[in-house]
């Protein structure tokens, strides 16, 4: 539970919700929970609130999804005051359904350290809902305050971490570390005896085709704490495994079979693209954002494209039937695959240190290259 007024950190004073503006989603659960499948399509319109993300300390890029029956130029709108009496920026984006429909937008010229509002206006007028976001701090900064999350499975429960951060109000932005989503089909991960039976997944199955992943986004961001959480705070996230298939690397998975699921090529291609489509976050690979002169947060992709495949400890050990046997068959992993030099260092390489400055990584990595100081 995060405190509003946590102990030993100055005080400042937030931006102000209002009830009507943040909490109209409160019946929506019940609502999706009870809804055929049939009716699963999310309606048109603005069918998924509002987001932010990428924050600097002069732009952020805003988020929202318009469905319509055919490609739509949407107005955006940014302001220091919910009445939107004066637009600090604005400009126009495309909804079309080559995006599912997921129109994103880079707001610019904004001062550093600020609050803004933001919405979106359909041609016809009809406005999207108020979000609040946030630029970072640029120079000297006393505090900063980031609520961060991962590992989110929506069959398991109710989402009440974001539901909390959301409703405590005390911070500037919000991080995910990954597996904002899950892959798996119905009854498995979270199993029949775990799933919360009044959170449907849909679709049922596993996702692996453009379709699936796009319905999977769609049901998670349905859920009304994850749309008030991402309405109210600007979120820097970047994905892990689960977003694409348990235990990904560059070249598969643990949980992608070729032979019945397709190219794992074809599939992370998808993967990426509907996490791009759905979240607010630039379609490079890498990115800095520097929080004053406090800290500086990099988003790096070691999980689809900067790794080999993972050492597994089990295929070490299978077969060894005493514990001397194991113990030399570790120090024989140790001794070769562990210290192979031509691994990539995702794992291995970290744990010891071996980690030259980010910007060589993001060189070494687009290259297909190690990055690590030992390499």
């Amino acid at each position: 539970m995060i405190k509003n007024d946590p102990s030993g950190l100055p005080t400042r004073p937030a931006s102000a919700l209002t009830r009507r503006g943040l909490f109209s989603l409160a019946g929506a659960s019940a609502a999706l929970a009870s809804a055929p499948a049939v009716a699963r399509s999310f309606g048109s319109g603005f069918t998924h609130s509002v987001a932010s993300g990428e924050p600097q300390s002069d732009s952020v890029m805003l988020w929202t999804r318009y469905v319509a029956g055919a490609e739509t130029t949407l107005d955006w709108q940014v302001s220091e005051s919910e009445d939107f009496v004066r637009t600090v920026a604005q400009g126009q984006v495309a909804a079309s359904p080559e995006r599912d429909w997921c129109a994103k937008a880079v707001a610019g010229g904004l001062a550093a350290d600020r609050w803004y509002y933001f919405r979106f206006v359909a041609p016809d007028g009809t406005a999207s809902p108020v979000g609040r976001t946030r630029t970072l701090p640029q120079g000297p900064s006393q505090r900063f305050r980031m609520a961060v999350f991962s590992c989110a499975n929506f069959g398991f429960g109710w989402f009440n971490a974001y539901a909390h951060a959301a409703e405590a109000n005390d911070c500037d932005l919000a991080v995910h570390l990954g597996d904002y989503i899950y892959e798996y089909g119905r009854d498995n991960y979270p199993g029949p005896a775990e799933a919360n039976p009044a959170r449907p997944l849909y679709p049922d199955t596993e996702i692996v085709a453009l379709t699936d992943y796009r319905l999977r986004y769609a049901t998670y961001r349905a859920d009304p704490d994850l749309q008030r959480l991402h309405q109210v705070l600007p979120m820097i996230s970047v994905w892990d495994d689960h977003e694409s298939a348990n235990d990904s690397w560059r070249d598969g998975a643990q949980n992608h079979q070729p032979e019945t699921e397709g190219e794992w090529a074809v599939r992370k291609a998808v993967a990426k693209q509907v996490y791009r489509e759905w979240m607010p976050v630039s379609d490079e690979p890498y990115a800095t954002y520097d929080i004053g002169d406090l800290a500086t947060l990099f988003r790096l992709d070691t999980r689809l494209e900067g790794r080999d495949r993972q050492l597994d400890l089990g295929k070490v050990l299978e077969g060894q039937t005493n514990p001397q046997a194991a113990l030399e068959a570790l120090v024989r992993f140790k001794n070769g695959d562990w210290m192979d030099p031509s691994g990539t260092c995702s794992a291995r390489h970290r744990r010891h240190g071996w980690l030259k400055d980010w910007r060589h990584r993001k060189r070494a990595e687009r290259r297909g290259r190690c990055w690590c100081s030992r390499c």
